[in-house]
């Protein structure tokens, strides 16, 4: 993926090794994904003690904050429902080991890594 827009095979690549770098609970796998730039937003970054806006920024910010939840969390599994693209970003959706079903939007940047990431939550 060396320019924009992505190949959306490529872009739908990057969603399945996603779900399978999260799935081998391998956090510097999941990190490769990411540039060293990159932000992260959650509505469950706050809770967990870190950044009160919900965003975190940088790969050192994603390490500490995955590392805990990782820890937290030793159950954690994603099973791949579908995935969306379009030509600088992939929108995972699965579901997680408790049932619940997340939206991950992933925009890369121009060497295909992910710049920008959003786990979005149902409210009800």
């Amino acid at each position: 993926m060396a320019g924009l827009p992505h190949d959306a095979a490529d872009l739908t690549a990057l969603g399945r090794e996603w779900i399978s770098a999260w799935n081998s609970r391998d956090l510097e796998r999941v990190l490769a994904m990411y540039a060293e730039d990159s932000e992260m937003t959650s509505d469950r970054i706050p809770p967990l003690g870190f950044d009160a806006s919900g965003t975190l920024r940088g790969k050192d910010s994603l390490r500490a904050y995955w590392g805990l939840a990782l820890q937290r969390l030793p159950g954690l599994r994603f099973e791949l429902i579908d995935i969306f693209v379009s030509p600088d970003s992939v929108v995972v959706l699965y579901q997680n080991d408790r049932g619940a079903r997340i939206c991950e939007y992933l925009r890369v940047n121009a060497e295909g890594k992910i710049r920008q990431g959003s786990a979005n939550h149902l409210v009800h």
